[in-house]
C-alpha cells in the first residue's frame, strides 16, 4: 500500500523495482501486477509441483534486496497460497448491527479489525482476512491547515511538515549517577492536544503556532468503499483459504469461532455476522449425492447378481466383496492422508461394480468343478486356481494402467490422484478377497453342486453365432477390419470438442462493475448502491420470486462487485436472468458483467480464454483492444468479454506541470513543490505517531477547494519572502489518465477476458479466436507488440498434451505388462487390439449425453478413456487365457476358443453388468456436482458396454486366425512319426 499514490507512480516507484528483484527466480510461470489506486498487488504462479514454502523462503529472501521504498509506503505483505485478484474468496462474512443498537457502525469499525479479524486471522487453514468498510481509511493523526493563513503569516508548507515529522522521541541512552543508573529520554514528540502548541515561527516577537493556522484531530481517512448486505451496512471481512488447507475443515473452524464471537465480544457490542457464500454448503450436497448415488449402485450391482445367480447365498458370497472392498479402501485412504473428497467418493461408486469381477469368476468357476462331481473342498481350491493367473493378469492391468495417472503433476494429476488410488485400492482388495475369502465361503455355506443355469440356451446361442462367424480365415479378416477400421473412424469422426475443467458452478451469482471514471464515493453509493439496494429489496423480501437468501454489495476505487443467492439453490439461473436484466439495467454509464463463477478457478479451470495484448504504446494498445473486442464478439456474439483493467483512459487528472523558471526565482525545487501539491491534495505524510496502542500516520493536509481554478488561486510562502499564487509555480491542464495498470511478465498489458457460455467448448472458442480474430489483432499489433494466451485455454493446451503422452504411456505399460504375464507378446497384442472397441464406446455415449445435456471432452472424459484401457482388456485376458489353458491340455484351436466362449459368456457378462448398473446412478442422476463425474461415467459405461459385446466376436476371430497352420503343423507331425527312421553312419 501507498497512500495517495497513482497507478502511474505505483507502477515506476513499487511494483518495477519488486519485479526487479523477483525476475529469474526459479520455477516461476508468470509473473502478473496490478497498480491501482494506492495499492499494489503482483501475483507469482508456479507450477504444481513447486515446494511452496521454500519458495515463500526465496521470495522473502529476494525481497531483503529491495532499494529503500517511498518513506510512507507499508512494507510488501507476502502471501502464499489462494488471495488476491485472480482467486475467489474461500468465504465472506458480514458484520452489521444488532436492530436494538442506535451507534452507528462505523463506531465499530476499530473493533472490528482489532478483535474480529485477528481471531479468524487465527483459525488454522485460514491465510489472510481482509477487513473492508465504507467508513474510512485507516485512522490518521491530521492536521488540517488553512492555506490563506499560513501564507498570510509566512508559514512555508515545506518548513511545516519538516517541522512536525521532526518532533520525535530520543534516547539518550542509559547514565550513571552516584550509586543508580538512570535511562535518558528527550520526549519531543507531541501529544494531540499538544501538537497545536508547536511553534512554527515567530512575528514581531509573537510566536506563531500550529494551532494558529491548522486544527488537529485523530479521524480515519477518506474512504472509496461502500459495502452493504441485504441492504444494510455492513463491514466485510474477505477469508482466504491457506495453501493446501481442507475446505470443510477450515470452514467449519470458522463457523465455530464465529459462533463464539457472535456469543461473546459481538453481542456485547450490539453487533451481529451473518455469512454470505459458503462453499461447504455446495460440497455436503455433491458428497451427498455421490454417497446416495454409489448405494443405488450397490443395490443395482447386487440386483444383477441376483438375476444370473438366483441363489441367495451364492449372491451374498459374491456381494460380499462390496463392503469389505470399500472398508479396507477407507482405512488406506486414511493411512495414506487423502481426503475423503467428491473425486474419491466417485472412485468409489465406479469401483462398486469392478470389486465383483474377480469374486464373479472365482465362483463361477468353483461351481463349475462342483459341477464335475469334486467335493467342497477340492472344487474351492481347484476352482481358484485354475483362474488365479487370469486374474491376477486383468487386476495388474486395471492398477497399473494409473501409473500415468500418479506421474500427473499438474492440476489433472491433483485432481485425479484420489480416483486412480481409490479404484486401485478397491480393485487390489477384491483380487484379495476373491482368492481367500471367497473360497472358504464357497466351500462352507454353498451345499449345492449345481447352480441352476436359467440363460444356458442363451450362451449356447452365442457361443454357436460366434463360432459360425469366425468359421474362415475369411470371415475372421473380414470381422477384424470391420471391427478395428470403423471403431477408429468413427471414434475420429464423432469425438466431442474439447474442454479444460467441467463447468461446476457456485450456487451464487456474482457481478462485476465498471463505475463511470471519476465518480465519487458518496455519488456511487447514492445513484447506483441504493438503487440496487432498492431493486433487490422485494426479492430479499420475498414478494418476488426467486426469493434471496441473502446479497452483498462492495465497492472499492474504481470498481466493485455483487453476489447473490437464492433461497432455493437450483434457482441460479433465474436469479443471474434477474440481475442482467432489471437490478443492473438503466444505470448511466455502468457495465455490469454477471455471472456464475466456477468451483474450480481456484485452480485455473475457470472456463475462461485471457488474451494478453502487450505493447508500450498505451493509446495504441488501448485503441487495439477496443477493437478486438469488437472482432471477438462479431465472431462469438454469445460470449462475454470483459476488459482488464478497463479501457477507458477517462480517470479525471488535474496534471500540474511545473514552471522551473518560477521555482528557482521564488528560491524553492521540484521536489518542494511537490510537497506543496501533496499537501493541498489527500495530504502529505510527515511521520507517525504511537498512542501507546497503535502507530498512526501524521497527515498534513489543506482545507478542501472546489475547483481547478481555487487550487491555482492558493497562495503559498516562498523563501524568497513573497506570497504567490500556486497557478504561478505551476501550470494545471485538465486531463484524464488510467484508472488501473496491468503487467505481464514485466510488460503492460491489456487482458481482454472471454468466458464462453455453458453449451460452448473452450475448444470452439479457441478455434474461433485464432481463425478469424488472432489474423486481425496481429496485423493491427503496434510494432513491439505481443499476443498471449493465458487462462483456461493456456491450461487446456498443456493439458492436452500431457494427456496424450499419459494416453501413450498406458498402452505401453499395458502391453508390457501383458507381455510379462502372458510370456507372449503376439497374446499381448491380440488383447491390446480389442482397446479401439472401448474408444468408440466411450465417444458414442458421450454423443448420446450431448442429446440431453452439453457434454464436452475435459480432462476428467479424458481420465475415462485412461481407465477404460484397463477396464476393458479384462474380457479379453479371460477368453485369451482359458484358450491358451485348453491349448496346453491338448485341445484344437477350434475347440479351444468354444470351450473358453461356453465357460467364459456368464462371467463376462455377469461382471460387465454389474460395473455398468454399479455407475448408472453417476451417469443418470443430476444433481449438486453431477458434472464433475458425469462425462467420465458416460465413458467407462459406453466404452465397456460397446467393447463386451464387441470384443466376444473380435478376440475369437484374432485367436482362430492360426487354427489352419496350426492344424497343418499338426498334420505334419503325424507323418514324420509315422515314416521310418533313417540309419545314419
Amino acid at each position: 500500500n501507498w497512500r495517495a499514490a497513482s497507478p502511474k507512480e505505483i507502477e515506476s516507484e513499487i511494483i518495477e523495482p519488486i519485479e526487479n528483484v523477483l525476475q529469474g527466480l526459479p520455477g516461476v510461470q508468470e509473473m502478473s501486477a496490478w497498480a491501482n489506486a494506492g495499492v499494489a498487488w503482483i501475483n507469482l504462479d508456479f507450477g504444481i509441483e513447486t515446494d511452496m514454502q521454500q519458495v515463500l523462503v526465496d521470495v522473502i529472501s529476494r525481497m531483503n534486496r529491495l532499494p529503500a521504498l517511498p518513506r510512507d509506503a507499508n512494507p510488501p505483505i507476502i502471501m502464499a497460497g489462494a488471495g488476491g485478484n485472480n482467486t475467489p474468496a474461500l468465504t465472506y462474512y458480514f458484520v452489521q448491527l444488532l436492530p436494538d443498537n442506535p451507534k452507528e457502525l462505523g463506531d465499530y469499525a476499530s473493533f472490528v479489525e482489532d478483535v474480529i479479524s485477528p481471531a479468524i486471522e487465527a483459525v488454522p487453514g485460514v491465510s489472510n482476512v481482509q477487513v473492508t468498510d465504507g467508513f474510512g481509511g485507516p485512522v490518521e493523526l491530521q492536521v488540517k491547515f488553512d492555506p490563506y493563513r499560513a501564507a498570510d503569516l509566512g508559514i512555508q508548507l515545506p518548513q511545516l511538515a519538516n517541522s512536525i515529522g521532526r518532533a520525535n522521541d530520543v534516547s539518550g541512552g542509559f547514565v550513571d549517577v552516584g550509586r543508580r543508573q538512570y535511562t535518558l529520554r528527550f520526549a519531543g514528540r507531541f501529544e494531540p492536544d499538544e501538537l497545536e502548541e508547536l511553534v512554527l515561527d515567530w512575528r514581531d516577537g509573537r510566536p506563531v503556532r500550529l494551532g494558529d493556522v491548522a486544527d488537529v484531530e485523530i479521524a480515519r481517512g477518506d474512504s472509496s468503499a461502500v459495502v452493504t448486505q441485504n441492504g444494510n451496512p455492513a463491514v466485510a471481512l474477505r477469508i482466504d483459504r491457506a495453501n493446501g488447507a481442507n475446505a470443510l475443515e477450515t470452514l467449519n473452524r470458522i463457523a465455530a469461532v464465529v459462533d463464539e464471537l457472535k456469543a461473546g465480544p459481538l453481542a456485547e457490542k450490539g453487533l451481529t455476522m451473518a455469512q454470505s457464500f459458503d462453499a461447504a454448503v455446495f460440497i455436503y450436497r455433491a458428497i451427498n449425492l455421490v454417497t446416495s448415488n454409489l448405494i443405488i449402485g450397490v443395490f443395482l450391482a447386487i440386483g444383477v447378481l441376483w438375476w444370473f445367480l438366483r441363489r441367495l447365498r451364492a449372491t451374498l458370497i459374491v456381494a460380499m466383496s462390496i463392503p469389505i472392498s470399500l472398508l479396507a479402501t477407507f482405512i488406506v485412504l486414511h493411512l495414506t492422508g487423502s481426503t475423503l473428497n467428491i473425486i474419491s467418493l466417485a472412485g468409489l461408486a465406479f469401483a462398486v461394480g469392478m470389486v465383483l469381477d474377480a469374486a464373479i469368476v472365482v465362483l463361477e468357476n468353483i461351481i463349475r468343478h462342483r459341477e464335475r462331481g469334486q467335493n467342497e473342498a477340492q472344487s474351492a481350491q481347484n476352482g481358484t486356481r485354475q483362474v488365479r493367473g487370469a486374474l491376477i493378469a486383468s487386476t495388474a492391468t486395471t492398477v497399473a494402467i494409473f501409473l500415468p495417472v500418479f506421474l500427473l503433476k499438474d492440476i489433472e494429476g491433483q485432481l485425479f490422484g484420489d480416483l486412480a488410488l481409490t479404484i486401485s485400492i478397491a480393485v487390489l482388495i477384491s483380487l484379495l478377497v476373491a482368492i481367500t475369502v471367497l473360497p472358504v465361503a464357497a466351500k462352507l455355506w454353498i451345499r449345492d453342486h449345481k447352480l441352476v443355469e436359467h440363460n444356458e440356451q442363451l450362451w449356447r446361442r452365442i457361443t454357436r453365432f460366434i463360432m459360425a462367424r469366425t468359421a474362415t480365415p475369411a470371415k475372421c479378416w473380414r470381422i477384424i477390419a470391420l471391427l478395428m477400421i470403423t471403431p477408429i473412424a468413427l471414434a475420429w469422426l464423432l469425438l466431442p470438442e474439447l474442454d479444460y475443467l467441467p463447468p461446476v458452478k457456485r450456487d451464487a451469482v456474482d457481478t462485476f462493475f465498471v463505475f463511470p471514471p471519476g465518480i465519487s464515493t458518496e455519488t456511487k453509493n447514492r445513484e447506483y448502491i441504493q438503487v440496487m439496494d432498492a431493486r433487490m429489496r422485494p426479492y430479499m423480501n420475498g414478494e418476488k420470486e426467486p426469493q434471496l437468501l441473502n446479497y452483498y454489495i462492495m465497492t472499492w476505487a474504481g470498481g466493485g462487485g455483487m453476489g447473490a443467492r437464492a433461497k432455493d439453490l437450483s434457482q441460479a439461473k433465474e436469479l443471474e436472468r434477474i440481475i442482467k436484466e432489471e437490478i443492473t439495467v438503466d444505470l448511466p454509464d455502468l457495465k455490469a458483467y454477471v455471472e456464475q463463477i466456477n468451483l474450480f478457478s481456484e485452480y485455473g479451470g475457470g472456463r475462461d480464454i485471457n488474451l494478453h495484448l502487450q505493447s508500450r504504446d498505451n493509446k495504441a494498445l488501448t485503441q487495439l483492444s477496443e477493437q478486438a473486442m469488437g472482432w471477438i464478439q462479431a465472431a462469438l456474439p454469445t460470449v462475454m468479454v470483459r476488459p482488464e483493467p478497463a479501457l477507458q483512459l477517462a480517470e479525471p487528472e488535474l496534471r500540474l506541470t511545473p514552471n522551473d523558471r518560477n521555482l528557482g526565482e521564488v528560491g524553492w525545487n521540484r521536489e518542494n513543490l511537490g510537497q506543496v501539491v501533496r499537501a493541498v491534495g489527500d495530504g502529505l505524510y510527515v511521520g507517525e505517531h504511537f498512542d501507546g496502542d497503535q502507530r498512526m500516520n501524521i497527515i498534513l493536509r489543506a482545507n478542501g477547494w472546489q475547483n481547478p481554478e481555487e487550487l491555482g488561486g492558493l497562495p503559498v510562502f516562498t523563501p524568497s519572502g513573497i506570497t504567490t499564487p500556486l497557478s504561478e509555480l505551476v501550470s494545471i491542464e485538465r486531463t484524464v489518465g488510467p484508472t488501473q495498470l496491468k503487467r505481464v511478465d514485466r510488460r503492460r498489458t491489456i487482458t481482454l477476458r472471454i468466458v464462453p457460455p455453458e453449451d460452448m467448448s473452450l475448444e470452439h472458442a479457441l478455434s474461433v479466436l485464432r481463425s478469424e480474430v488472432e489474423p486481425k489483432i496481429k496485423a493491427a499489433l503496434p510494432t513491439d507488440g505481443n499476443l498471449l494466451y493465458g487462462g483456461s485455454a493456456d491450461s487446456l493446451r498443456k493439458a492436452i498434451f500431457t494427456m496424450s503422452q499419459n494416453f501413450g504411456m498406458a498402452l505401453v505399460v499395458l502391453f508390457l505388462l501383458m507381455s510379462a504375464l502372458f510370456g507372449s507378446p503376439r497374446d499381448s497384442l491380440l488383447v491390446t487390439l480389442s482397446m479401439p472397441l472401448a474408444m468408440v464406446g466411450g465417444v458414442l455415449a458421450l454423443r448420446l449425453l450431448n442429446l440431453v445435456a452439453f457434454q464436452p471432452l475435459d480432462l476428467l472424459t479424458m481420465i475415462g478413456f485412461v481407465i477404460l484401457l484397463g477396464l476393458v482388456v479384462n474380457n479379453a485376458i479371460l477368453l485369451a487365457h482359458q484358450t491358451r489353458s485348453a491349448e496346453r491340455a491338448g485341445m484344437s484351436r477350434h475347440d479351444a476358443v468354444e470351450q473358453a466362449l461356453q465357460l467364459r459368456l456368464r462371467p463376462i457378462f455377469m461382471s460387465t453388468l454389474t460395473s455398468v448398473f454399479g455407475m448408472l446412478p453417476l451417469l443418470l442422476t443430476p444433481g449438486a456436482g453431477s458434472v464433475i463425474y458425469r462425462g467420465l461415467a458416460a465413458v467407462i459405461v459406453g466404452g465397456m458396454s460397446v467393447s463386451t459385446i464387441f470384443t466376444l466376436l473380435l478376440l475369437p476371430a484374432l485367436l482362430r486366425l492360426g487354427a489352419s497352420r496350426q492344424l497343418v503343423q499338426s498334420e505334419e507331425y503325424a507323418g514324420a512319426a509315422n515314416r521310418p527312421l533313417r540309419s545314419v553312419a
